[in-house]
Protein backbone atom coordinates (compact mmCIF):
# COMPACT_ATOMS: atom_id res chain seq x y z
CA UNK A 1 0.00 0.00 0.00
CA UNK A 2 1.74 3.25 -0.95
CA UNK A 3 2.26 5.59 1.63
CA UNK A 4 0.13 8.93 2.23
CA UNK A 5 0.88 12.18 0.07
CA UNK A 6 0.11 15.67 0.97
CA UNK A 7 0.48 19.17 -1.51
CA UNK A 8 0.97 21.87 0.31
CA UNK A 9 1.45 25.14 -2.03
CA UNK A 10 -2.21 25.77 -3.93
CA UNK A 11 -3.97 27.97 -5.34
CA UNK A 12 -7.68 29.32 -6.06
CA UNK A 13 -9.43 32.33 -7.60
CA UNK A 14 -9.15 34.17 -3.97
CA UNK A 15 -5.56 35.24 -6.00
CA UNK A 16 -4.22 33.83 -9.00
CA UNK A 17 -5.70 30.50 -9.01
CA UNK A 18 -8.62 29.57 -11.43
CA UNK A 19 -9.93 26.73 -9.16
CA UNK A 20 -12.96 27.35 -6.35
CA UNK A 21 -11.73 26.20 -3.01
CA UNK A 22 -14.26 23.21 -3.86
CA UNK A 23 -12.52 22.17 -6.68
CA UNK A 24 -9.02 22.49 -5.17
CA UNK A 25 -10.53 19.70 -2.54
CA UNK A 26 -11.89 17.21 -5.57
CA UNK A 27 -9.32 17.90 -7.11
CA UNK A 28 -7.26 16.33 -3.89
CA UNK A 29 -9.65 14.22 -3.45
CA UNK A 30 -9.00 12.54 -6.82
CA UNK A 31 -5.06 12.32 -6.43
CA UNK A 32 -5.95 10.64 -2.67
CA UNK A 33 -4.00 13.42 -1.27
CA UNK A 34 -4.09 13.15 2.94
CA UNK A 35 -3.76 17.14 3.48
CA UNK A 36 -3.41 19.80 1.65
CA UNK A 37 -2.70 23.88 2.61
CA UNK A 38 -4.07 26.55 0.68
CA UNK A 39 -1.63 29.36 0.11
CA UNK A 40 -2.82 31.74 -2.08
CA UNK A 41 -0.78 35.57 -2.65
CA UNK A 42 -1.08 37.59 0.34
CA UNK A 43 -4.87 36.86 1.67
CA UNK A 44 -6.17 34.12 3.81
CA UNK A 45 -9.47 34.42 2.18
CA UNK A 46 -10.26 31.15 0.95
CA UNK A 47 -9.20 29.29 4.18
CA UNK A 48 -12.54 28.67 5.68
CA UNK A 49 -14.46 27.39 2.29
CA UNK A 50 -11.53 25.21 1.63
CA UNK A 51 -11.48 23.59 5.55
CA UNK A 52 -15.23 22.96 4.92
CA UNK A 53 -14.58 21.20 1.39
CA UNK A 54 -11.98 19.21 2.82
CA UNK A 55 -13.51 18.31 6.31
CA UNK A 56 -16.66 17.03 4.12
CA UNK A 57 -13.83 14.62 2.08
CA UNK A 58 -11.57 13.73 5.08
CA UNK A 59 -8.81 15.57 4.17
CA UNK A 60 -6.37 17.47 6.47
CA UNK A 61 -6.27 21.35 6.15
CA UNK A 62 -3.69 23.48 7.08
CA UNK A 63 -4.39 26.97 6.58
CA UNK A 64 -1.87 29.08 5.02
CA UNK A 65 -0.61 31.70 2.82
CA UNK A 66 1.77 33.32 0.28
CA UNK A 67 3.35 36.81 1.08
CA UNK A 68 5.60 39.17 -0.82
CA UNK A 69 8.40 40.06 0.76
CA UNK A 70 11.38 42.51 -0.07
CA UNK A 71 15.01 40.85 0.80
CA UNK A 72 17.72 43.34 -0.07
CA UNK A 73 15.66 44.66 -3.27
CA UNK A 74 14.69 41.32 -3.97
CA UNK A 75 11.45 40.14 -4.15
CA UNK A 76 10.56 36.59 -2.19
CA UNK A 77 7.91 34.77 -1.54
CA UNK A 78 6.96 33.34 1.95
CA UNK A 79 4.64 30.72 2.96
CA UNK A 80 3.00 31.22 6.24
CA UNK A 81 1.32 27.40 7.64
CA UNK A 82 -1.07 26.66 10.27
CA UNK A 83 -2.31 30.14 10.40
CA UNK A 84 -4.95 31.50 12.80
CA UNK A 85 -7.01 32.93 10.60
CA UNK A 86 -8.69 34.84 12.75
CA UNK A 87 -5.67 36.41 13.83
CA UNK A 88 -6.67 40.64 13.91
CA UNK A 89 -3.44 41.77 13.17
CA UNK A 90 -2.63 38.92 10.28
CA UNK A 91 -5.77 40.43 8.77
CA UNK A 92 -5.27 43.98 8.72
CA UNK A 93 -1.53 43.52 7.20
CA UNK A 94 -2.48 41.40 4.50
CA UNK A 95 -5.39 43.82 3.84
CA UNK A 96 -2.53 46.31 3.04
CA UNK A 97 -0.04 43.59 0.94
CA UNK A 98 -3.44 43.29 -1.15
CA UNK A 99 -3.28 46.92 -1.15
CA UNK A 100 -0.24 46.77 -2.89
CA UNK A 101 -1.36 44.33 -5.38
CA UNK A 102 -4.11 46.91 -6.38
CA UNK A 103 -2.03 49.21 -6.98
CA UNK A 104 0.70 47.51 -9.12
CA UNK A 105 -2.05 46.95 -11.19
CA UNK A 106 -3.32 50.20 -11.93
CA UNK A 107 0.63 50.78 -12.68
CA UNK A 108 1.16 47.90 -15.19
CA UNK A 109 -2.19 48.85 -16.79
CA UNK A 110 -0.98 52.74 -17.16
CA UNK A 111 2.38 51.30 -18.43
CA UNK A 112 0.14 49.26 -21.14
CA UNK A 113 -1.87 52.88 -22.27
CA UNK A 114 1.28 54.61 -22.53
CA UNK A 115 2.17 51.77 -24.73
CA UNK A 116 -1.04 52.28 -27.03
CA UNK A 117 -3.28 48.93 -25.11
CA UNK A 118 -6.42 50.61 -24.34
CA UNK A 119 -7.34 48.14 -21.48
CA UNK A 120 -8.46 49.27 -18.28
CA UNK A 121 -7.90 48.80 -14.63
CA UNK A 122 -11.65 47.84 -14.34
CA UNK A 123 -11.24 45.17 -16.70
CA UNK A 124 -8.66 43.03 -14.59
CA UNK A 125 -10.59 43.77 -11.62
CA UNK A 126 -13.48 42.63 -12.81
CA UNK A 127 -12.07 39.57 -14.43
CA UNK A 128 -10.27 39.20 -11.11
CA UNK A 129 -12.82 39.36 -8.56
CA UNK A 130 -10.75 38.76 -5.55
CA UNK A 131 -8.82 40.91 -3.68
CA UNK A 132 -5.17 40.25 -4.32
CA UNK A 133 -4.97 40.87 -8.14
CA UNK A 134 -1.55 39.73 -10.07
CA UNK A 135 0.03 40.22 -13.05
CA UNK A 136 -2.18 36.68 -14.38
CA UNK A 137 -5.18 38.60 -14.35
CA UNK A 138 -3.95 41.69 -16.26
CA UNK A 139 -2.04 38.63 -18.72
CA UNK A 140 -5.11 37.33 -18.66
CA UNK A 141 -7.55 40.67 -19.55
CA UNK A 142 -5.11 41.35 -22.14
CA UNK A 143 -5.94 38.07 -23.92
CA UNK A 144 -9.73 38.43 -23.31
CA UNK A 145 -9.83 42.10 -24.86
CA UNK A 146 -8.17 40.52 -27.62
CA UNK A 147 -4.43 42.32 -27.39
CA UNK A 148 -2.37 39.08 -26.92
CA UNK A 149 -3.04 35.52 -27.97
CA UNK A 150 -2.44 33.70 -25.27
CA UNK A 151 -1.32 34.60 -21.16
CA UNK A 152 2.05 33.53 -22.33
CA UNK A 153 2.43 35.95 -24.90
CA UNK A 154 0.85 38.78 -22.70
CA UNK A 155 4.03 37.73 -20.32
CA UNK A 156 6.71 37.94 -22.50
CA UNK A 157 5.51 40.67 -24.86
CA UNK A 158 4.89 43.21 -21.76
CA UNK A 159 4.52 42.05 -18.15
CA UNK A 160 8.20 40.00 -17.93
CA UNK A 161 10.66 41.72 -15.69
CA UNK A 162 12.64 43.99 -18.47
CA UNK A 163 9.52 43.84 -20.74
CA UNK A 164 7.94 47.39 -21.73
CA UNK A 165 4.77 47.46 -19.45
CA UNK A 166 6.77 45.93 -16.18
CA UNK A 167 6.42 47.92 -12.63
CA UNK A 168 7.72 46.34 -9.44
CA UNK A 169 5.51 45.92 -6.69
CA UNK A 170 6.13 47.46 -3.61
CA UNK A 171 6.37 45.01 -0.25
CA UNK A 172 7.13 44.56 2.94
CA UNK A 173 10.42 43.81 4.76
CA UNK A 174 11.50 39.76 4.90
CA UNK A 175 11.80 40.56 8.63
CA UNK A 176 7.54 42.06 8.99
CA UNK A 177 6.61 39.23 6.94
CA UNK A 178 8.57 36.05 9.46
CA UNK A 179 7.25 38.18 12.25
CA UNK A 180 3.93 38.55 11.05
CA UNK A 181 3.47 34.58 9.99
CA UNK A 182 4.95 33.89 13.89
CA UNK A 183 2.48 35.91 15.62
CA UNK A 184 -0.31 34.38 14.22
CA UNK A 185 0.85 31.32 15.09
CA UNK A 186 2.49 29.82 11.91
CA UNK A 187 5.78 29.05 10.45
CA UNK A 188 7.71 30.54 7.84
CA UNK A 189 9.05 29.10 4.47
CA UNK A 190 10.77 30.14 1.64
CA UNK A 191 8.69 29.52 -1.14
CA UNK A 192 10.86 27.64 -4.36
CA UNK A 193 14.03 28.63 -3.37
CA UNK A 194 15.18 27.44 -6.79
CA UNK A 195 13.14 29.98 -8.10
CA UNK A 196 14.84 33.16 -6.39
CA UNK A 197 18.48 33.18 -7.46
CA UNK A 198 19.59 34.44 -3.91
CA UNK A 199 20.82 31.66 -2.06
CA UNK A 200 23.58 33.99 -0.47
CA UNK A 201 20.67 35.92 1.58
CA UNK A 202 19.37 32.87 3.50
CA UNK A 203 21.55 33.22 6.76
CA UNK A 204 20.13 36.39 6.95
CA UNK A 205 16.65 34.61 6.27
CA UNK A 206 17.45 32.00 9.34
CA UNK A 207 18.77 34.64 11.72
CA UNK A 208 15.24 36.63 11.06
CA UNK A 209 13.56 33.29 12.14
CA UNK A 210 12.79 31.64 8.81
CA UNK A 211 11.47 27.97 9.68
CA UNK A 212 11.84 26.57 6.44
CA UNK A 213 12.34 26.14 2.74
CA UNK A 214 10.01 24.71 -0.02
CA UNK A 215 12.32 22.15 -1.03
CA UNK A 216 9.81 20.16 -3.36
CA UNK A 217 8.35 21.96 -6.12
CA UNK A 218 7.32 21.44 -9.75
CA UNK A 219 9.79 23.81 -10.96
CA UNK A 220 12.87 22.11 -8.91
CA UNK A 221 14.34 19.08 -10.45
CA UNK A 222 15.85 16.48 -8.31
CA UNK A 223 19.33 17.96 -8.30
CA UNK A 224 17.71 21.21 -6.90
CA UNK A 225 15.42 19.52 -4.12
CA UNK A 226 18.23 17.71 -3.00
CA UNK A 227 20.72 20.77 -3.03
CA UNK A 228 17.71 22.54 -0.51
CA UNK A 229 17.37 19.60 1.31
CA UNK A 230 21.08 19.71 2.42
CA UNK A 231 20.81 23.10 3.18
CA UNK A 232 17.68 22.92 5.45
CA UNK A 233 19.47 20.18 7.45
CA UNK A 234 22.91 22.63 7.76
CA UNK A 235 20.88 25.02 9.16
CA UNK A 236 17.87 23.37 10.85
CA UNK A 237 15.17 24.01 9.03
CA UNK A 238 12.05 22.12 8.33
CA UNK A 239 11.48 20.92 4.62
CA UNK A 240 8.45 21.49 2.87
CA UNK A 241 6.79 20.72 -0.76
CA UNK A 242 3.78 21.69 -2.71
CA UNK A 243 3.01 21.58 -6.85
CA UNK A 244 2.33 25.76 -6.78
CA UNK A 245 -1.19 24.36 -8.44
CA UNK A 246 -3.34 27.74 -10.22
CA UNK A 247 -5.42 25.47 -11.73
CA UNK A 248 -5.99 24.01 -15.18
CA UNK A 249 -4.58 26.81 -17.03
CA UNK A 250 -1.99 24.72 -19.28
CA UNK A 251 -3.79 21.34 -19.12
CA UNK A 252 -3.95 19.02 -16.93
CA UNK A 253 -3.75 20.53 -12.99
CA UNK A 254 -0.45 20.13 -11.18
CA UNK A 255 -2.16 19.33 -7.70
CA UNK A 256 -0.39 16.01 -6.14
CA UNK A 257 1.68 15.66 -8.74
CA UNK A 258 5.24 16.94 -6.44
CA UNK A 259 5.18 13.67 -4.25
CA UNK A 260 5.74 15.06 -0.96
CA UNK A 261 5.28 12.22 1.93
CA UNK A 262 3.09 12.80 4.89
CA UNK A 263 5.30 12.32 7.51
CA UNK A 264 6.82 16.23 6.28
CA UNK A 265 3.54 17.36 7.53
CA UNK A 266 4.21 15.65 10.92
CA UNK A 267 7.88 17.13 10.94
CA UNK A 268 6.40 20.28 10.81
CA UNK A 269 3.67 20.18 13.47
CA UNK A 270 6.24 19.64 15.61
CA UNK A 271 7.71 22.67 14.90
CA UNK A 272 4.62 24.83 15.83
CA UNK A 273 5.26 27.30 18.44
CA UNK A 274 3.29 26.59 21.98
CA UNK A 275 1.51 29.93 21.96
CA UNK A 276 2.70 32.24 24.61
CA UNK A 277 -0.57 33.32 26.31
Amino acid sequence: MSKPLIDLHLHTYYSDGTFTPEQVAKAAEEMKLAAISLTDHDTIEGCDRLAKACDERNIEFIPGTELSVDIEGNEMHLLGYFLDTQNERLITETTKYQQNRTNRVHGLVDQLNELGIELDADDVFDLAKCKAPGRPHVARALVKHGFCGSVDEAFSRFLRRGAPAWVSKTNVDYREGIELIHQAGGLAVMAHPGLNKIDHLIPDLVKAGLDGLECWHTRHPKSTAKRYREMAERYGLIITGGSDCHGAGRGHPLIGTVRVPYEILEKMKNRIPAPTD
